[in-house]
């Protein structure tokens, strides 16, 4: 008899608690093998497919497309035998149970430049490998699980009231609860099997006094603001969700201040085209900019840190993990390029065109996105001078840098026109005074006018 595998949502990594279901790749009845990606998620981080460790004909899924669900929460379950997938024809006998074996899941699975086409076993037929005219018990069994009435598992079987244990799978939404003063044994959870979701909290606070609530699919939350006839609401969640927790942690946890200069990019312009003209890949304005604040970080490492609230310290990091802001069809992403500090300006070019593409294609994965220490954000790429921009907790500090246009400017005590750019640097006052940005954005200011200042810290 072929014995049915229960597969949950994986730790995807960094620090991820839930995800949203994004597209099914399987249905209810399909064959899967082994690794085989069965579920699109987009996490707070990236969009993620999702391969199953166990190979067999899929016989529930739980949740909907839009449904979002914990870590550990089940995702589908599979009948796991050797009638539920095709045998190879060539493979010895007695080979085909191992083919189908359930095997650890190791990362995100095996690279599939292309998923196994889907097979669906249908009533009255046997499963490949079977024999048509006399189906084996086995198979039998697996065609009645899959055609069973309920296709898809329920998404959320909340009690009425929670007894013994909590039942919450994420630690943020302990600690957003704990925050808050909400009590989670008041809740109904809507996610599997009664598990309480950050959105269940949300719900909560919005509703008056912290009233308990629970927020149905689609359904508008109890306390949730009037809006005029006509309004749209869009779900705060997702990549635009992260972008909010991020932001909003940033404003309450960092004392930011901002200072800034205009300056003399000419040089640096002449420079660039200097190197383009001299042959091999391209270098780009923005890698220049990055290769400049990896010199000005090793000048002044107080930027280069972070704030350990719970330790009361200022942590001082080794290397640089430089992030940059790319605009995408998805919103706002914050790719890093790893150890920027020990990478030449041609480097940092090629990781920054590898990273946007990925981006833009929507393939980043996790670890892309995560882990940045200092950010640097080309807004300029959007018309505008300058900008107060909000830091990427938990980094201490952001260079902006606005577009680079022709202006009147006061060169060797003669008035001309020059290619000019505002910079500015947002910093946490906590990690230094004002001497020390100061000094900072000084120092890149000197080598966008004069990038000849730059050699003598390579």
């Amino acid at each position: 008899m072929p014995q049915v595998m229960e597969f949950k949502l994986p730790d995807l990594g960094e620090g991820l608690t839930e995800a949203e279901i994004v597209r099914w790749l399987v249905a209810v009845g399909d064959v899967v093998a082994i690794d085989q990606p069965v579920v699109e998620v987009e996490t707070a981080k990236a969009m993620v497919e999702v391969p199953c460790p166990y190979g067999g004909v899929v016989t529930a899924r739980f949740g909907e497309e839009g449904t979002e669900l914990p870590v550990g929460a089940p995702l589908i379950t599979v009948a796991v035998g050797a009638q539920c997938a095709p045998a190879d024809a060539d493979a010895p006998e007695g080979t085909a149970d191992s083919a189908n074996a359930p095997r650890p899941l190791i990362g995100y699975g095996s690279d599939h430049s292309r998923p196994a086409r889907r097979r669906r076993v249908r009533p009255g037929s046997a499963a490949p490998g079977v024999a048509s005219t006399d189906p084996a018990p086995a198979a039998v069994a697996v065609v009645a699980a899959v055609t069973a009435p309920a296709v898809t598992a329920p998404a959320a079987t909340a009690p009425a009231v929670v007894a013994g244990p909590v039942p919450v799978i994420s630690p943020l939404v302990r600690k957003l609860a704990r925050d808050h003063g909400v009590d989670l044994r008041a809740l109904r959870g809507t996610g599997p099997e009664g598990l309480i979701l950050r959105a269940d909290v949300e719900a909560a606070l919005r509703a008056p006094a912290h009233a308990p609530s629970v927020v149905a699919p689609a359904a508008v939350p109890a306390g949730t603001s009037a809006a005029p006839e006509g309004a749209t609401r869009i779900p705060l969640k997702g990549v635009r969700g992260a972008v909010a927790d991020k932001l909003s942690r940033s404003r309450r946890e960092i004392p930011d201040a901002t200072c800034w200069v205009d300056a003399d990019a000419t040089e640096l312009m002449a420079t660039r085209a200097a190197m383009n003209a001299a042959g091999g890949p391209k270098i780009s304005v923005l890698a220049l900019l990055a290769r400049i604040c990896t010199a000005a970080l090793a000048r002044h490492p107080e930027l280069n840190s972070t704030v350990d609230l719970a330790a009361n310290e200022i942590v001082r990091l080794p290397a640089v993990h430089l992030g940059f802001a790319a605009q995408t069809e998805r919103g706002l992403m914050v790719p890093v390029v790893r150890d920027a500090q020990t990478r030449s300006a041609e480097s940092l070019s090629a990781e920054f065109a590898r990273l946007t593409e990925l981006a833009r294609a929507g393939k980043l994965a996790p670890a892309d996105l995560t882990g940045g220490t200092f950010t640097l954000n080309n807004y300029g790429v959007f018309g505008v001078d300058g900008s107060t921009p909000i830091i990427n907790h938990p980094e201490a500090a952001m260079l902006g840098v606005g577009r680079i246009i022709p202006k009147p400017w006061v060169h060797q005590g003669e008035l001309a026109v020059r290619q000019v750019v505002q910079l500015s640097l947002t910093f946490d006052h906590r990690v230094c005074d004002g001497g020390t940005a100061g000094g900072f954005l000084r120092y890149v200011a000197d080598c966008v006018e004069s990038p000849s200042v730059l050699l003598r810290s390579l």
